[in-house]
């Protein structure tokens, strides 16, 4: 069964031209192509994958919205309720605080910045997607991030930074508001907005987190 999961993952990896990587638990920067494809052709692709279960489970595909040439990209979980329903990245609660912040601390409008998760399909019951599902979705996550080229990369949550730097033990709490090398882009992890929702007190140190995003822009 192993086998075959990898087996799958290599050729996904190859479909979307990838040489080679080194780790089962995929490198941190993506290896580039010689030619990236848009966001329309990795988007057809990602609605036409079933390679994990929560293909099944789906009403839409979210892959993601906003500005193609964002200098910064903010990456959560996975879709709930209103995303699978809408096919649209954070349109909840969440998703309205997340824009309150990108508008008012980070003075740009959201279709400025780009929105996408770690996942790309509704984890049941918004449960945290397990390693497999966010394995199998890496691919057209690297492939967006590769194709847009951000400046900076927000991780929104324990879930987004650890599928992104692969580092499993460290708590959001703990690497919240460092600034990180990502390939091209710097990674700063921060709470994810529905944190936020439940506990406001946090909010402040979200503050401070996109103050040094928008030093650094």
């Amino acid at each position: 069964m192993e086998k075959t999961k990898l087996l799958k993952l290599l050729y996904q990896y190859r479909s979307l031209g990838f040489e080679y990587f080194r780790d089962y638990r995929q490198p941190n920067a993506p290896i580039r192509k010689n030619r990236i494809k848009s966001l329309d052709e990795i988007e057809k692709e990602a609605k036409e994958c079933h390679l994990c279960p929560l293909a099944k489970s789906r009403k839409n595909v979210v892959f993601g919205e906003g500005s193609k040439n964002a200098k910064i990209m903010f990456i959560g979980e996975g879709p709930g309720a209103n995303e699978d329903e809408s096919g649209k990245p954070f349109v909840g609660r969440a998703g309205m605080l997340l824009t309150k912040i990108i508008e008012n601390v980070l003075s740009l409008k959201r279709e400025d910045v780009y929105i996408a998760n770690i996942v790309k399909c509704r984890p049941p019951n918004n449960r945290v997607p397990t390693l497999e599902e966010a394995t199998s979705c890496k691919p057209y996550l690297l492939e967006q991030i590769a194709t847009i080229n951000p400046k900076i990369i927000v991780a929104l949550g324990s879930t987004s930074y650890h599928h992104l730097s692969d580092d499993y033990s460290m708590s959001i709490s703990k690497i919240r508001g460092e600034v990180l090398e990502y390939g091209n882009a710097k990674l700063i992890p921060t709470y994810h907005p529905s944190y936020l929702l439940r506990n406001p007190s946090a909010k402040k140190e979200v503050f401070a987190d996109m103050l040094k995003v928008k030093q650094l822009l």
